[in-house]
């Protein structure tokens, strides 16, 4: 049984293993005031001050400086339900709350839940009302623990069958708590249960810990389930990783392609072979996911291609990559080269290498790349990076899947620039048009995910939900816009989105301001500053207001409104720009209105 202090490692870093609980405690001694902050609130219906030391601890290696309320023992009901509670004058941005499998337990009565439709019926109701009334109130998010399972054996296997058994209903509960959640855009799913199948129960829960200690969750599992929390919380801070970079040679495939020959190597149903296969098929599930995937490989290109395009057991084909680079220059300087094509930052990128010495280069030179310590032996990566989690998310977008096509598109676009010495007349050839709309059911999706993931090119980096952008979109003093952008190599999709809100009678202020940086260097600030200037005058607003907010990642926009000749308002930190002497700038996008 694993000791009360912690000793069982559970993998989470990309460099090192996962600190324990109390390496984690240790750091609430360090210094947050240059952190992140956000305010969070936890409640539970069983000890909870291990689990907060542990996430703040944990939030200080994430970068986050997590300020917590945490709610006295087994009082969720009262503080949500209480308007006058201690958990509104607190006014968390985020509500965690932990309602425990074995409260459950000890609550169930056959009877009584028959009575109310079933456990998890009776529970579902209850978790609803009390996102309701935590997010009416105040407009967090809600982060929800589900359920890990217990089997009190009453029924033995034949429980699966009996609708009225405790294990049949905690099911049905964590089955219709992933439904509830998809209901409603600001309510998360923290998956206990999932983390309980993995490293075990007896490492999750142990018994004499919690007559004690009423503590349901041990010391030794608090800094995993205080890692996936906080892999919510960075996911809903806009922190995601976004790019896949992979080495081929014993990586994808097993043997070195251009010693072994295609015929050698190893791939397909049998052996060694298809644990390289099957580590392909999670792969092809992130592709569509969105995720993008490069190749990194020292080797000759027309080489490296060759399994792409003629073995029969090759899952990925060369469509599915979106950057191919194969060559026998140094990796890190490779990875440059891709991350200049893709324009997105280091941080958001995983590079996954058999051999050590590279991966230690590129973790080197590289700061604030995710380089995992893949395990020596093939059949063991799939198990190992599903316990990373590296690719956390808080949405899903039609644009997602279609990732990959957009930055191959990109590519070519960079190779067309290359034969061009003049960039006026590159950007003239592109030929380009800005479709230009309110937002819709139908945008709103995508709209929400480009609010919660864009970070360099995000003004002020306010994150919106689906139900947020909703909510906008029916106010009479907000005027929202999405800009789409393609070309004659292709559509980018939807790529830049605006809010202004009616501030004064002749005063637009720009809440919201954010742009994909796969466009950048296109004229599309331009384009998009006309759109809304020239919008603004015709409505009779004199004035658009704009303001810069920093944040460690969006530096390259501190000069975005004074560039565009906007005036500095002095102390207030705002921009002005007068609509009515505004003169259109010059840029080589036509507009087109939905």
């Amino acid at each position: 049984m694993p000791s009360l202090g912690g000793e069982v490692y559970l993998r989470r870093s990309h460099e090192t293993r996962m600190k324990t609980f109390s390496q984690l405690k240790k750091n609430l001694k360090n210094d947050f005031s240059r952190l992140q902050p956000l305010r969070v609130a936890v409640l539970g219906d069983t000890a909870t001050q291990f689990l907060t030391q542990a996430l703040r601890g944990t939030g200080f290696d994430d970068g986050f400086d997590l300020q917590i309320w945490e709610a006295d023992f087994n009082q969720i009901e009262r503080q949500v339900f209480d308007p006058a509670s201690e958990l509104y004058a607190f006014k968390p941005e985020l509500v965690i709350l932990f309602q425990s499998s074995h409260k459950l337990l000890g609550k169930y009565n056959k009877l009584e839940t028959e009575k109310k439709g079933g456990l998890a019926k009776a529970r579902l109701e209850l978790i609803e009302e009390l996102f309701t009334a935590v997010h009416s109130r105040l407009k967090a998010k809600v982060l929800y623990y589900n359920y890990p399972e217990i089997d009190d054996s009453v029924f033995g296997n034949y429980a699966s069958k009996v609708e009225s058994s405790f294990l049949f209903q905690l099911r049905k509960l964590n089955y219709e708590l992933m439904l509830l959640a998809g209901r409603h855009s600001n309510l998360y799913l923290c998956d206990l249960s999932s983390i309980q199948n993995r490293v075990g129960k007896n490492t999750v829960f142990q018994p004499s810990i919690y007559l004690n200690t009423e503590m349901v969750l041990s010391l030794d599992v608090l800094p995993e389930v205080a890692a996936r929390t906080l892999a919510v919380i960075g996911a809903l801070q806009g922190k995601f990783k976004k790019c896949l970079i992979l080495d081929l040679d014993n990586t994808l495939w097993g043997g070195v392609i251009g010693d072994d020959g295609i015929e050698n190597i190893q791939l397909g149903s049998l052996g060694v072979g298809k644990a390289f296969s099957e580590f392909q098929g999670w792969i092809r599930k992130l592709i569509d996911r969105g995720i993008i995937l490069c190749v990194c490989s020292k080797n000759t290109e027309s080489v490296a291609k060759e399994p792409f395009e003629k073995h029969p057991d090759m899952v990925l084909r060369l469509k599915d990559i979106s950057v191919f680079v194969a060559n026998w220059e140094n990796k890190a300087d490779n990875i440059r080269h891709i991350q200049g094509i893709l324009n997105i930052g280091f941080d958001s990128m995983v590079f996954l290498d058999d051999n050590p010495f590279e991966r230690n280069i590129v973790r080197e030179t590289i700061p604030g790349i995710t380089v995992p310590e893949l395990p020596e032996d093939p059949a063991d990566y799939l198990e190992y990076l599903y316990a990373q989690n590296l690719f956390e998310t808080i949405s899903l977008s039609q644009e997602d899947t279609e990732r990959t096509k957009l930055y191959q598109v990109e590519a070519e676009r960079k190779e067309f620039q290359g034969k061009f010495t003049n960039e006026e007349e590159f950007l003239e050839s592109l030929d380009m048009v800005s479709l230009v709309e309110p937002f819709t059911k139908f945008n709103t999706p995508r709209v929400a995910q480009l609010s919660q993931r864009s970070n360099q090119f995000n003004l002020r980096t306010a994150r919106y939900t689906e139900s947020d952008i909703e909510s906008l979109s029916t106010s009479e003093n907000v005027f929202p816009f999405a800009f789409g952008l393609q070309d004659k190599f292709g559509d980018h999709g939807m790529i830049c989105v605006v809010i202004l809100k009616k501030e004064a009678p002749d005063t637009l202020f720009i809440d919201t301001w954010l742009m994909s940086c796969r466009v950048l260097k296109r004229g599309m600030e331009n384009f998009v500053l006309n759109t809304v200037a020239n919008f603004a005058r015709e409505k009779g607003y004199t004035t658009l207001k704009g303001e810069y907010l920093p944040t460690a990642k969006n530096d390259m926009v501190k000069d975005h409104y004074s560039g565009l000749g906007f005036q500095s308002d002095g102390a207030s930190g705002r921009w002005i720009l007068n609509t009515l002497t505004y003169e259109n700038k010059k840029c080589a996008i036509r507009k087109e209105t939905a």
